[in-house]
């Protein structure tokens, strides 16, 4: 039982550092100094895209869930939701492509939005 809290913890925690990368730019337009975590969480989170590569979180969620014998339990709401969301059934290598493509494109867009609006003197 801890295991499977354990990784519905983990997959909580990874949901949220993708949902980060992706639109954690638009933080900056109320905590600009948010930039400097934000800008090394987004370069992570477009090369695991463009890479190919599995988050580090990936193997530790599936060790937990083998360890909490995640086959005999009836799904809930954290791994019917968010699990399918991190790891839809057809993702492809274009398919991640496009996801780093487009996390790259809204930060971008963001990150221009935040440095272009002008400044107001207190």
């Amino acid at each position: 039982m801890a295991y499977r809290l354990l990784a519905d913890i983990v997959v909580v925690v990874h949901f949220c550092f993708v949902l980060f990368v992706v639109f954690g730019g638009l933080l900056l337009f109320r905590w600009p100094l948010l930039m400097w975590l934000h800008i090394p969480a987004a370069i992570w989170g477009i090369v695991i895209e463009f890479a190919g590569w599995a988050c580090p979180l990936t193997p530790l969620e599936n060790y937990l869930w083998k360890a909490g014998g995640k086959g005999g339990y009836r799904t809930d709401f954290v791994q019917h939701y968010l699990t399918s969301v991190l790891y839809p059934d057809l993702l492809t290598r274009e398919i991640q492509i496009i996801l780093g493509f487009t996390a790259l494109s809204v930060n971008l867009l963001v990150y221009w939005c935040v440095f272009s609006r002008p400044r107001h003197r207190r």
